[in-house]
């Protein structure tokens, strides 16, 4: 069934034979041919097909995408998943009160009628096969199209390919384009979406460090949580029921209980989600000057005014915990970014490496297909710019006001129950209702006017480069100059969802005119619309940019100017090989070389009460007796973290980071600041993957909280 195309092969054995085996992040399906000579030099046990098959079980069909954006790994017979805490955090934050705060205090099932299933959508997804389909889907293209036609076309051909694969609906099927569009390949999955809650450490553990620690190393955290897999009795999909049965899968991995060294062999399979490598100068300058920098404003703005509350109670602090992780992470990364991209000026030597490209764009032969590449991507970002950053702004008001965006949530949805005929209103009813109340679980309306204010006067004030959306340019006119304070106090009066009981009253009487003027909604409805909104200009401009973007990358590779082999990422399974490798020495580390972490360390860190470095009593106190069991270190420690130089990226959170012999001994769970450019350009020297130790999870697991139980479930080796 496995099948390459031939031009394919000629491009991939193009490969340089000098590429260093910790960068790439490869497809699995040409492991054989690509990787697995130098695989094996670094230390690889598995045969190619032990790796990936697709007509025998293999390591592949241990790995799964989570709840689509971050990996997971099975490793029991009784589909166990471990993944990231900060993975399952949403799930786990929907099963906590107040009175019973999973987050806060830890929780393990002690049998299978224990674990919780969140009401929430939580889906696991298995690879089955992918396949190539670039010929196929370009020979529907020519270079005389529009961009418009060239989607279209291209569109139509992944449709039938989709219909072809998912045998009758069994499987998704994604057709994705690589390398720019330049080729294309098919990916067939299976979901299950009974996905329920085995257990968590307590946030004390999982999220030691906070923020302050995020992308940084050294690191001490138990970044772990685990769910299990259920199905129906033969073992196929099926919606959650009390009847399902634990899934068992067609492979699940070994845990090794042997520890790492220095130089060790280390992959990860996982579902990188993005990377830009291919990025223009241009492209690279816009986020570090323009786009980047409003990210960060936007996110800090959001978080400083929802930690004021969150800071009040802990029943506020569940209300926001999830959104203000999730806008923390990117905060810190995107910092990182400007930071990484800056000092290692990534802008210029990528447009010293264009300007080269251009000469030999310029050159007879070349000039009618790539003469005016390089010109047409620099005009695109000379013209976006200020609006990247208007963009930005708006995006981050967005991300963290639940009322700002209240028009594609909430307003969306009693939009269509009031154009509904009585008929299917009677039908949405219930779930109009459902939504309603998790909108008011999700919020807290004191925070709410705080963060919109916080967010209209920082976009009206620093996006004044591009024009504003019209509702506040109107607005800033008539307040001539004193904020927008009274104004969202005032909208807020008069909205129908600054309340439960005022939009189940708008549900028994709607009204489209109410629905219409009021003037959340309306805000709302003006700054979404006018965040799609482009201009003639730009969307001219951004043709040729399509266009010439993937001439970009297409004349890169046929020149040889360009040398990234491997295809960017995009939440597709990929593998990556590396090792075990530390960094320079750092004092803060008090382990023997700084490629791993302790429980002392950890420990030396602890702040009673502080709300990132505060530890559980009982960690102390197994802590000073050396109380570490069977995970103990051959140097009588306890390892916590460690590090790898593989190459990944975000979605690549809790991936299983696997020995020669495929055996985990580790959880991947971040990067190094150091290294943050490195979703643009990879630094052999700097960029490391920071993993959770597997025998530290197993120690918090069956030493710390007393869940042998689920131990007992894994197979463990040494």
């Amino acid at each position: 069934m496995k099948r390459i195309i031939v031009s394919a092969i000629v491009a991939l054995l193009l490969l340089p034979t000098t590429m260093k085996a910790d960068e790439g992040m490869w497809f699995l399906m040409f492991i054989e041919r690509l990787n697995h000579r130098d695989m094996q030099k670094e230390g690889l046990k598995l045969t190619s097909e032990e790796i990936y098959s697709i007509n025998h079980h293999s390591l592949k069909d241990a790995v799964v995408q989570f709840n689509g954006g971050c990996t997971a790994e099975i490793v029991s017979k009784d589909g166990l998943v471990l993944t990231n805490h900060h993975c399952g955090y949403d799930a786990i934050a929907e099963l906590s009160t107040a009175d019973n705060n999973l987050l806060k205090n830890g929780f393990w099932a002690p049998n299978r009628a224990a674990e919780k299933h969140p009401e929430t959508s939580l889906f696991v997804r298995f690879f089955v096969r992918m396949d190539d389909v670039s010929k196929r889907i370009l020979a529907k293209v020519t270079p005389s199209m529009s961009e418009a036609d060239r989607e279209k076309a291209i569109n139509a051909e992944i449709a039938l390919i989709e219909k072809e694969n998912n045998e009758g609906g069994k499987y998704t099927v994604s057709v994705r384009s690589f390398f720019q569009g330049n080729e294309y390949y098919y990916f067939v999955y299976q979901d299950y979406k009974d996905v329920r809650l085995v257990g968590v450490p307590p946030e004390s553990l999982g999220k030691f460090g906070g923020d302050t620690d995020n992308w940084e190393w050294p690191r001490h955290t138990a970044d772990f949580s685990m769910f299990r897999v259920y199905a129906d009795k033969d073992g196929n999909p099926a919606a959650y029921s009390e009847s399902n049965v634990p899934l068992q899968p067609k492979h699940y991995l070994p845990v090794n209980l042997s520890g790492v060294k220095e130089n060790d062999f280390a992959m990860i399979l996982g579902y990188p989600g993005r990377t830009n490598r291919w990025m223009p100068a241009g492209g690279i300058e816009q986020n570090v000057k323009f786009a980047y920098p409003a990210w960060v404003e936007g996110a800090k703005t959001g978080m400083d005014n929802m930690k004021k509350y969150m800071d009040q109670s802990d029943a506020l602090r569940l209300v926001y915990a999830s959104k203000y992780a999730s806008t923390a992470n990117y905060w810190k990364n995107r910092q990182g970014m400007i930071d990484a991209l800056s000092k290692f000026g990534t802008a210029k030597s990528k447009a010293a490496q264009e300007a080269k490209f251009d000469k030999w764009a310029n050159k007879p032969e070349n000039k009618a297909k790539y003469g005016n590449v390089v010109t047409n991507i620099n005009k695109y970002y000379a013209l976006t710019n200020e609006k990247s950053r208007h963009d930005n702004y708006l995006q981050q008001l967005f991300r963290t006001s639940a009322t700002g965006s209240v028009a594609r949530s909430l307003g969306k949805l009693l939009d269509a129950y009031t154009k509904a005929d009585e008929t299917k209103r009677a039908a949405l009813k219930e779930n109009v209702l459902a939504v309603a109340s998790k909108f008011f679980e999700d919020t807290y309306l004191p925070a709410e006017k705080d963060i919109l204010t916080a967010q209209l006067e920082l976009y009206s004030t620093k996006s004044a480069g591009y024009p504003l959306a019209p509702s506040v340019l109107a607005l800033q006119k008539s307040n001539q100059g004193k904020g927008f304070k009274n104004y969202v106090d005032a909208t807020f009066n008069l909205s129908i969802f600054s309340s439960l009981d005022r939009v189940k009253a708008f549900i028994e009487y709607p009204s489209q005119g109410l629905l219409d003027n009021d003037p959340l909604y309306s805000l709302s409805t003006d700054l979404i619309a006018y965040s799609n909104v482009k201009s003639d200009a730009i969307a001219k401009a951004k043709d040729a940019f399509d266009a010439s973007f993937r001439l970009l990358v297409e004349g890169l590779r046929e020149s040889k100017i360009g040398d990234i082999k491997y295809p960017d990422a995009n939440s597709t399974l990929r593998l990556t090989y590396g090792k075990v490798r530390s960094l320079p020495a750092d004092k803060r580390n008090d382990a023997s070389i700084n490629n791993y972490t302790t429980l002392d360390g950890q420990v030396k860190k602890y702040k009673k009460g502080d709300e990132e470095f505060d530890l559980p009593t009982k960690v102390l106190e197994m802590n000073k007796k050396k109380d570490y069991g069977r995970y103990a270190d051959k140097d009588g420690s306890l390892h916590v973290n460690f590090l790898t130089d593989n190459d990944i990226t975000g979605g690549n959170s809790g991936s299983p980071v696997l020995n020669g012999k495929g055996e985990l001994i580790g959880i991947a769970f971040d990067g190094n600041i150091e290294a943050m450019a490195g979703d643009v350009i990879f630094d052999k020297k700097l960029q490391r993957t920071i993993n959770v130790d597997i025998r530290y999870v197993l120690w918090v697991i069956e030493n710390f909280s007393g869940a042998k139980n689920i131990v007992d479930e894994m197979t463990l080796v040494k």
